[in-house]
């Protein structure tokens, strides 16, 4: 299994920064694809980025040029950079772990981002 925790979520000005970072505790994360994903209230779950094993990264559109998700495998750890962000940012946000082997999804407990002026 996969346990995962997270932390870094908060208040930000619009054009600020945060920094979200996603633990894996007990695991290796290794041979697992990550991801972010978010949710605003009334709104479905929505994919932010995600990596592979491998380094690749993807970003939804709206994130693009904003938001950069990296991964240290030996630190057993994920990490998503959020600059200038917008009020449309507002979101709890979801670290994923997928098992490429187990084909199992595992969520981290979710940490609100809130960007007010």
């Amino acid at each position: 299994q996969v346990e995962l925790s997270e932390a870094g979520g908060g208040l930000a000005q619009p054009g600020g920064s945060l920094s979200l970072s996603c633990a894996a505790l007990g695991n290796m994360l290794a041979m697992y694809v990550m991801g972010w994903y978010r949710q605003a209230p009334g709104k479905q779950r929505e994919l932010v980025a995600r990596i592979t094993s491998g380094g690749s990264t993807s970003y939804a559109d709206s994130v693009k040029g904003r938001f950069t998700i990296s991964r240290d495998n030996s630190k057993n750890t994920v990490w998503l950079q959020m600059n200038n962000l917008k009020p449309e940012d507002t979101a709890v946000y979801y670290c994923n772990a997928y098992g490429l082997q187990s084909r199992l999804d595992y969520w981290g407990q979710g940490t609100q981002v809130t960007v007010s002026s």
